[in-house]
């Protein structure tokens, strides 16, 4: 079947039909090449006998003649700066949930920059929410041409259950693929009224504590194991009062959400909770959109070194120039102006030339562990928030 699909300002192209994309676009295949955009409505050639002009533009040999002349036409009926249609590339962008309003920002960034460097301009798409919901649905075929997420476990497993990402992915960017960093803190209401200082007083039982859910949630992960790593500490590392601690916090949980933003919006929104278990990014976004009467951040003693890594989808690439673009779009998050973005944003970053001396000494002084000193998310993973891990273990014993 012949279908014709919109792939830019103006520009139509025609070719077979191959499927249909779960936001509604459709791909053809023009012989060479395949693309995918919006279906111009009664433009279906299957469905009536085709002309023998038609039968002659849709074989192989003439498919990408037909795209280019499509582009033309758009160029010389549409604006001066009209994209041809084989130019036209659209990105998909799994995220966590708290990166929204960096990720606005920064695709604008990044197609200003790539624009400037003589390319056209990228669709840019964006989807939010907890990190490891956001892994199943990629695996369940969420077509993400990269995933910026908030573990390496959650896009390990992409790559374990799909193939669609190689098994050494962490080592492609610098710092483990992971271009900015964070840490869990404690955000309180406003004054501290508990007078919440450290993890000791989460188990209070005056003391109601927000948190998502680490089955879902990669904030969620970070946040039990910030918590195991005081309890080791506090305890001298031994394990089964470690686990009694967590198994005291979460019977101080009466909700866990789906994802971090989810978890913020209970506390900051719905008024539920003391404390909120937070990226440090999230807390300073709560205090900068309610301002600071609302809110304290408190920073515990102890915390952990969050680092999400990004990657490239590499098995949901259609296009060479799909590929570059979104290479690029990974890449370009380590220039100094996005670094300084991310520092905006509430982020740590590793490049903090460009960026305001105010952004850069916002952060405060905190002990950030490192999840190797857990033996990796390799084992991490399976061993506290698989299926009968300790989270469970603890969780079911309530």
């Amino acid at each position: 079947m012949i279908q014709t699909i919109h792939t830019g300002n103006h520009a139509l192209a025609q070719g077979t039909y191959v499927r249909e994309l779960s936001d509604g676009r459709i791909e053809i295949d023009l012989g060479d090449q395949r693309i995918s955009g919006a279906r111009v409505p009664g433009r279906d050639r299957g469905a009536r006998p085709q002309s023998p002009l038609i039968k002659a533009l849709s074989a192989p040999h003439w498919r990408s003649g037909l795209l280019a002349v499509v582009g033309t036409l758009a160029l010389a009926f549409g604006p001066a700066h009209g994209v041809k249609a084989q130019d036209s590339v659209d990105l998909l962008n799994v995220s966590y949930d708290p990166t929204r309003e960096f990720y606005r920002q920064y695709n604008e960034l990044f197609n200003d920059w790539w624009e400037g460097e003589g390319h056209a301009p990228v669709t840019l798409r964006q989807s939010h929410g907890g990190s490891g919901g956001q892994a199943r649905s990629v695996i369940d075929g969420l077509e993400a041409t990269v995933v910026t997420l908030a573990l390496s476990a959650d896009i390990s497993a992409i790559a374990e259950r799909t193939g669609k990402i190689p098994e050494d992915w962490q080592s492609r960017l610098p710092h483990n693929s992971s271009p900015y960093t964070s840490t869990i803190v404690f955000l309180v209401r406003d004054g501290n009224p508990k007078g919440i200082k450290d993890w000791e007083d989460l188990i209070r039982d005056d003391v109601e504590v927000i948190t998502p859910n680490p089955k879902t949630s990669g904030g969620a992960r970070w946040n039990f194991m910030a918590a195991w790593a005081w309890a080791l500490k506090e305890f001298g590392g031994d394990e089964a009062q470690a686990r009694d601690y967590l198994a005291a916090l979460y019977r101080n949980v009466p909700v866990l959400d789906t994802g971090a933003r989810g978890s913020t919006n209970t506390f900051t929104q719905r008024g539920i909770g003391d404390v909120l278990l937070a990226w440090e990014n999230e807390a300073f976004l709560a205090l900068a959109e309610q301002g600071e009467g609302a809110f304290d951040i408190v920073v515990p003693s102890v915390s952990m070194l969050a680092e999400p890594p990004v990657t490239l989808v590499d098995g949901n690439i259609t296009s060479d120039a799909q590929k570059e673009a979104a290479e690029a779009y990974l890449e370009h998050l380590y220039s100094p102006e996005a670094q300084a973005l991310a520092l905006k944003n509430f982020y740590r970053a590793w490049d903090t030339s460009a960026a305001s001396e105010e952004d850069i000494a916002r952060f405060p002084e905190v002990e950030r562990l490192s999840i190797d000193d857990f033996g990796g998310w390799a084992e991490v993973q399976p061993a506290f928030f698989g299926d009968g891990g300790v989270f469970d273990q603890i969780f079911e014993g309530q």
